[in-house]
């Protein structure tokens, strides 16, 4: 299967009769929800975030309404991590903040010849089938944050923040925040 580009989906808007009920089967609007790509969210030492250990903070923010993909937002995650974990071993937070409950659709065709006759079927079933996932982030929120204590790091993770959005089909924004 071959995907689409990014651009197909990165600046719509949210699409339309993506439901999937588990409860009442008649309300779907999907029969399949791709699994997800995703495999963690919160990373490395997640129990002392939580108490409170790190001080310093670089977030990655998006600059305008994207819908990002579940397959984009794995790859920069994974590039992070593990250049994240051969600089600093395990003493660092880093957390995936948006979650890829929309569904992507896509209503195949085939191209050339008498083909696309065969196919198509009109709009009886015009919605499509479902092809991926992707996150709907508004302008402002956060992608990733990434906590850390040792402030000589800064400028390594802004370079790998950097290099890592590129991944991304959005502008991004990076801000370093510390707190007392």
């Amino acid at each position: 299967m071959v995907l689409r580009k990014a651009l197909a989906y990165s600046k719509k808007h949210r699409t339309a009769f993506t439901r999937k009920s588990k409860k009442v089967k008649h309300l779907n609007y999907i029969k399949v929800v791709p699994n997800q790509k995703v495999t963690k969210f919160n990373m490395a030492d997640v129990a002392g975030f939580e108490k409170g250990k790190y001080k310093n903070f670089i977030t990655i923010y998006t600059t305008i309404h994207v819908q990002i993909r579940d397959l984009a937002l794995e790859a920069a995650r994974q590039f992070i991590h593990n250049q994240l974990g051969k600089k600093l071993g395990n003493d660092y937070y880093f957390a995936c903040k948006p979650y890829p409950h929309q569904i992507l659709r896509d209503n195949k065709t085939f191209s050339g010849g008498s083909k696309g006759e065969r196919v198509q079927s009109g709009m009886s079933h015009s919605f499509g089938t479902s092809t991926g996932r992707a996150a709907y982030i508004k302008m402002g929120e956060p992608i990733y944050v990434i906590g850390y204590n040792d402030k000589k790091s800064t400028e390594f993770i802004r370079n790998l923040c950097k290099s890592a959005s590129s991944k991304l089909p959005c502008k991004t924004k990076i801000v370093y925040e510390e707190v007392q």
